[in-house]
């Protein structure tokens, strides 16, 4: 069976790292053919060239250059990741059967937008839609309309390639604090600023790391140099492999506005690093208050339990253990298999 996973981003961040986990997934059996469609990026290129992701890329996802691309690769079913490339995806599949997967809790799709009812064309084509979390499919304002064909589909990550990446990157790091996403409103990195500087009062030697990149970043740049974070903050920008760095960092810290299930803060559990975060969507699902890790609403709390974390190490090892065993109990990537195998089989049955 072949597969066309279609994308609208010219990053590699979640999403886009979900998608090339189900390709490794299935690469094992010979009964699958998978194809990354995705407009054009010479960071994505690179990042699916190193993991031998067959990609088709096209110039911006529209109908037209998405139809050029079904007409080519034949697929016998199309995996739509998150609104706007199912609402393309349901335009040009025609008889092919639609499967969309939807990976964060839109802000902008929570009530009557035009994104909203745009995906209730995508949804209606669809044959089954997952979604990333509980709060994601509650989060959509139409969702009851798709109730019977709707599923929630947690997120996994790769272990053994988290392995690889880990023995591949041999530098030690010093980071106190660090933080691996885009630098977007939806992440809100200004606010991350500010956290820090509540921290470095009582830490005055913070050490922090922000990997990535975004249209904020000169923004939370300015920040960073408003509070005198200078000589604190390192802005990295895109890391192909951060996993070393999470690693050896105390604490990871996320301030999303709103979220799926982050890639991240998985990967920082997997490898026994503490989060603290905004209770975002998903978080709730993988963190325990006083566990593995905090949630909170407000700064001041977010401050005292990172600045907790820091100063007491067995606190930190206590939480980053528990965060392992919270991490492989959750993480099922066999099933994961088995449920969208399941599922591109009866899509494709289906038709």
């Amino acid at each position: 069976m072949k597969v066309l996973h279609v994308l609208n981003s010219r990053i590699y961040s979640g999403a886009e790292k979900v998608v090339c986990q189900i390709i490794h997934s299935f690469r094992q059996s010979g009964d699958w053919d998978m194809v990354y469609c995705s407009p054009e990026s010479e960071n994505v290129r690179q990042m699916l060239a190193e993991q031998e992701v067959v990609y088709r890329p096209v110039k911006d996802l529209t109908p037209g250059q998405l139809k050029t691309v079904i007409a080519r690769e034949k697929p016998d079913l199309i995996h739509a990741h998150d609104m706007r490339a199912s609402f393309v995806s349901a335009l040009c599949c025609g008889n092919i059967p639609l499967i969309s997967h939807i990976h964060n809790n839109a802000f902008d799709a929570r009530g009557i937008s035009p994104k909203s009812v745009a995906y209730l064309y995508a949804g209606w084509k669809a044959k089954h839609i997952f979604w990333v979390s509980r709060s994601s499919y509650e989060g959509y304002a139409f969702h009851r309309l798709f109730a019977g064909k709707s599923s929630v589909l947690y997120n996994i990550i790769d272990v053994q390639q988290i392995q690889e990446k880990l023995s591949q990157d041999t530098n030690c790091y010093d980071f106190d604090l660090i933080y691996v996403g885009r630098l977007t409103y939806q992440k809100d990195p200004q606010r991350l600023m500010r956290l820090c500087a509540m921290v470095r009062e009582k830490k005055p030697d913070l050490k922090v790391a922000v990997v990535g990149a975004g249209e904020l970043e000169e923004e939370t740049r300015t920040v960073c140099r408003s509070l005198g974070l200078q000589e604190n903050v390192q802005f990295l920008g895109f890391q192909s492999n951060p996993i070393k760095m999470v690693h050896d960092s105390k604490v990871m810290v996320l301030t999303s506005r709103w979220e799926g299930t982050p890639m991240c803060a998985m990967e920082a559990m997997a490898v026994g690093t503490p989060v603290v975060s905004t209770p975002s969507d998903g978080m709730r699902d993988l963190v325990e208050n006083g566990v593995n890790g905090y949630l909170h609403t407000e700064d001041e709390a977010m401050a005292d339990d990172i600045l907790k974390i820091l100063t007491q190490p067995e606190h930190r090892e206590f939480l980053g253990k528990n965060g392992q065993e919270r991490f492989a109990r959750i993480n099922d990537a066999e099933g994961y298999q088995r449920i969208l195998a399941d599922c591109y089989r009866q899509g494709v049955k289906g038709t």
